[in-house]
């Protein structure tokens, strides 16, 4: 149903879940909840946990965005993996916080789907970044030091991963990559999980140009961001955060060129100000959607850090009626070339032909 949907229309994805959140305004009470009362840590700031404190608060939020137009909403997980829950001592909950949040979302899926049920909505999964890299040394005096191994990363995604699935998302979001090894071993993550429990969901990868060298943090490329992504055959690459709508044009661009899958984008509403808040009003990035839409460069669009209801709500209105971008065969339903094909997928597309790929494709390796 998703990919019919996607040969059809361009799909919204919904907007910033930390931009709502603090709206609420919430105090260390209402994060730590009767549950956590005695916490030996801040709990403030760990919007994962309010799926269980505040569960009622991210609920709403997911229903807001899915009467602004939204057809696939994420889950509130950014930072629910072991690694990142560390800083709060709360690695033991990272299954239960990602099983917990899809639930949330589905609940709010159903309920949208019983006031428009000829508009299927989908529960995304959320597999973000973690708070450390695999690639970098964050020690400058020890170049050769990693805060993080790939097994590492695979298991707390691993762990997760388990969580979402138990919750009921429709599909998984491995976004704001800004290194690629730990993308890899989130996608390495669920190729192995898919193996064990026979089920496979669509999957999304979405990177990050972290400034105006146009480069991911780990030194990538948009093309070689997407070359390095390919083989795992995803239902849509895109990118997402770190830069506003403006700044993002040219490798929305690109990536509109060169991908033979399926291009999503949910960029930041601007750059941050002065006092970390972004400006760009809905009327704005609608204006920079709008004409992506119609030069045939999305699928997927939605909004990041910033973004609110009412930016979907513009978007929305921005692409309605425009047509998704074709791939790369000349098609609306996307398919790899029969050089790229292998055992190893985490999407299945409908379409027989396509033109050649820009590299030779490589059975995934962990490294």
């Amino acid at each position: 149903m998703l990919e019919k949907l996607l040969s059809e229309r361009i799909l919204l994805l919904d907007g910033a879940m930390g931009t709502m959140i603090q709206r609420a305004r919430l105090a260390e009470e209402d994060y730590r909840g009767a549950r956590f009362r005695d916490w030996p840590r801040e709990l403030r700031g760990n919007n994962d946990l309010l799926s269980l404190t505040q569960p009622a608060l991210i609920r709403d939020i997911h229903a807001q965005y899915l009467d602004a137009g939204a057809d696939i909403i994420e889950t509130n997980t950014f930072n629910s993996t072991s690694i990142a829950l560390a800083d709060y001592g709360m690695q033991d909950l990272a299954r239960e916080l990602n099983r917990e949040a899809a639930t949330l979302a589905r609940s709010a899926a159903r309920r949208a789907e019983s006031k428009t049920p000829k508009q299927p909505r989908f529960v995304a999964g959320v597999l973000g970044p973690t708070n450390k890299t695999a690639s970098l040394s964050p020690d400058v005096n020890d170049p050769g030091f990693r805060a993080v191994s790939f097994d590492e990363l695979v298991t707390a995604y691993s762990e997760a991963l388990q969580g979402l699935l138990e919750g009921g998302a429709d599909l998984l979001l491995v976004e704001t990559v800004f290194d690629t090894l730990n993308a890899k071993a989130a996608l390495f993550a669920i190729e192995e999980t898919f193996d064990k429990v026979g089920v496979r969901l669509p999957v999304i990868v979405s990177g990050t140009i972290t400034d105006a060298s146009g480069r991911t943090l780990s030194g990538q490329t948009t093309e070689a961001f997407y070359n390095s992504m390919r083989h795992t055959r995803p239902l849509a690459v895109g990118l997402n955060c770190a830069l506003g709508a403006k700044e993002l044009r040219p490798y929305v661009e690109e990536l509109a060129t060169i991908a033979e899958t399926r291009t999503s984008c949910h960029p930041n509403a601007g750059l941050p100000n002065a006092f970390g808040e972004y400006d760009d009003t809905p009327e704005a990035m609608s204006a920079h959607i709008g004409e992506w839409a119609k030069n045939g460069w999305l699928n997927i669009v939605g909004g990041c850090c910033g973004t609110t209801p009412e930016h979907i709500g513009a978007m929305a209105n921005a692409v309605a009626g425009v047509a998704p971008r074709p791939c790369r065969n000349g098609r609306m339903r996307c398919d790899f070339p029969a050089s790229s094909r292998s055992t190893s997928t985490t999407s299945r597309c409908s379409s027989t032909s396509a033109s050649a790929p820009t590299s030779p494709a490589r059975k995934p390796s962990p490294v």
